[in-house]
């Protein structure tokens, strides 16, 4: 699920939608009577109905990007293996893992070299169906395979105009980029300071400045409001990693690895260096789910009682389903309650791999929470994988689905590029504007299902933690039916008025108080 979000073409800016939130930093935890906002009351939760209560430690696996397992506001909540001793070069707990002091990392090799981006999983199915069908394949193997065949020119013509517009873009980007940087030179000479904000810029007086400056303030201002500097540079990022990654159809970074793409070889690849070359989306995840209440920095993560395993298995494109399926396996042999899965694809080529996986944590009594993804589709009708519908039998009983939320009241409560689906999608969390960790002990606002799915993750923890009584099929049971319902209130998806009760299984958003409340009464009758 790391895909940037667009909306008519400008790139979407959560800092604009969030500017005049005074409690937009910790948004997604407060209660809507209480302070005007839609949170999942995570606060009042806490304070009149968990203060004083006995609570266990709950291990919760973030299958992710990487994790800055350093950052300030997540040390102390990274899990450490306590059956391995780190750094001797041995499989200390015979797991099949060495040195796994903090998690494993799926996307490198025993160098400690790793992945950093990876082809979509449209443009791997392509170069396999082109290499079955060559470059001039007769009638008798086109008829003798038609769905396949049909299936590897929609691909490619999807591929090629995706090529084109971030061909398009990158450039436009980059020009954006050049002149904001620009820009900050001359306004930092004419404010006399080095540190730009909105407020320093706004007192720069016209009349003033000469012509460059008054173009570079107005230039800055505009720029500034869709996410300035850091904006744009992810940006133009994300459509470079397009052309020369994800969309390209002859990068094959997978040879660093060194492992057989047609075989689990579970415990046979990978490193334990599980922060990766770029953490900031699995650390943005673990913050949600686990900040340190306790230490007066940063942000509050849902939970107050937990331990982040780091999985790392998903790069800058999509993720493998052999490394997910062996990702799920080891946060499950290793002890996890609950896994966090905010990533997604639209094609699963080896999807038995990652089924097997899923029913495995099932029996194991494994919470498994996926955010819905980002594209604005009906996924009961436009599938996305990881998914708990299995290639056969009945769907999974272990699964939450996780669409995001906006801060924002009435038609506008779904975020807009939220998926969601009647069948599947369970429940609506806040997925705009959360404020988070990010690498370095930094802190940032990043909008998705990506978000939305980790604060589920957390509620699913802080349950765990309080009542571990409870098993994994009663803890989604009560997250689902204590969702808040919305009966009559209309949102607008794809311009159109529905009810959450149309686009999820629940119609509802999630609440811890009303969980708490729940688990308290079924743990009072046990």
């Amino acid at each position: 699920m790391k895909k940037l979000l667009f909306v008519a073409g400008v790139f979407f800016s959560s800092t604009l939608l969030a500017q005049n939130l005074k409690t937009q930093f910790n948004w997604y935890n407060l209660d809507l009577k209480e302070n005007g906002v839609r949170g999942i009351s995570t606060e009042k939760a806490y304070r009149e109905l968990l203060k004083n209560r006995k609570h266990q430690t709950v291990l919760v696996g973030v299958i992710d990007s990487g994790v800055d397992i350093y950052h300030e506001d997540l040390k102390e909540n990274i899990w450490k293996n306590p059956k391995e001793i780190a750094g001797n070069g041995i499989d200390d707990d015979q797991n099949g893992f060495i040195d796994d002091i903090n998690g494993w990392d799926f996307l490198g090799n025993a160098k400690g070299e790793d992945i950093v981006a990876e082809q979509l999983e449209s443009v791997r199915v392509y170069n396999t169906l082109k290499e079955k069908f060559g470059d001039k394949p007769g009638k008798k193997l086109i008829k003798k395979n038609k769905a396949d065949y049909e299936l590897m020119n929609k691909l490619r013509e999807g591929i090629e105009k995706d090529r084109k517009e971030a061909e398009q873009y990158l450039p436009m980007y980059r020009n954006m980029l050049n002149a904001l940087q620009e820009a900050e030179t001359i306004l930092k000479a004419a404010s006399g300071k080095e540190a730009l904000t909105a407020e320093v810029v706004s007192a720069l007086k016209v009349a003033e400045l000469d012509r460059r400056g008054r173009a570079a303030r107005e230039m800055w201002l505009q720029l500034n409001e869709m996410g300035g500097i850091n904006e744009l540079k992810r940006g133009a990022e994300h459509f470079e990693n397009q052309v020369k990654y994800n969309l390209n159809f002859d990068y094959h970074p997978r040879a660093l690895v060194g492992d057989n793409l047609k075989e689990l070889e579970y415990g046979k690849y990978g490193n334990n260096e599980v922060v990766g070359p770029d953490a900031l989306h699995g650390t943005h995840v673990s913050g949600i789910i686990g900040a340190d209440r306790t230490n007066n920095k940063g942000v509050l993560g849902v939970a107050d009682d937990v331990k982040i395993m780091v999985i790392r298995a998903v790069p800058d494109g999509d993720e493998r389903d052999k490394d997910v399926a062996n990702a799920i396996r080891y946060a499950v042999d290793n002890g996890v309650k609950v896994i966090n899965m905010s990533f997604g694809k639209s094609l699963s080529p080896d999807k038995k791999w990652v089924d097997e996986a899923v029913k495995y944590a099932d029996s194991k009594g494994v919470l498994l929470v996926a955010a819905a993804g980002n594209d604005n589709a009906d996924v009961d009708t436009q599938p996305q994988y990881p998914s708990r519908k299995p290639l056969k039998g009945e769907e999974f009983k272990n699964w939450i689905s996780v669409g995001a939320l906006s801060f924002e009241a009435g038609e506008k409560m779904v975020a807009p590029f939220s998926n969601y689906g009647k069948k599947g999608v369970d429940v609506f969390a806040p997925g705009v504007a959360i404020y988070s960790t990010t690498p370095g002990s930094e802190y940032q606002e990043l909008d998705g299902t990506s978000m939305a799915a980790p604060v589920v993750t957390g509620l699913a923890a802080m349950l765990f933690s309080y009542f571990p009584e409870l098993t994994h099929y009663e803890i989604k049971d009560i997250i689902l039916k204590s969702a808040v319902k919305l009966p009559g209130q209309t949102v607008k998806v794809d311009d159109k008025p529905v009810t959450l009760e149309d686009i999820s299984t629940t119609g509802g958003v999630v609440n811890a108080y009303e969980a708490v409340k729940m688990a308290l009464e079924l743990t009072a009758v046990k």
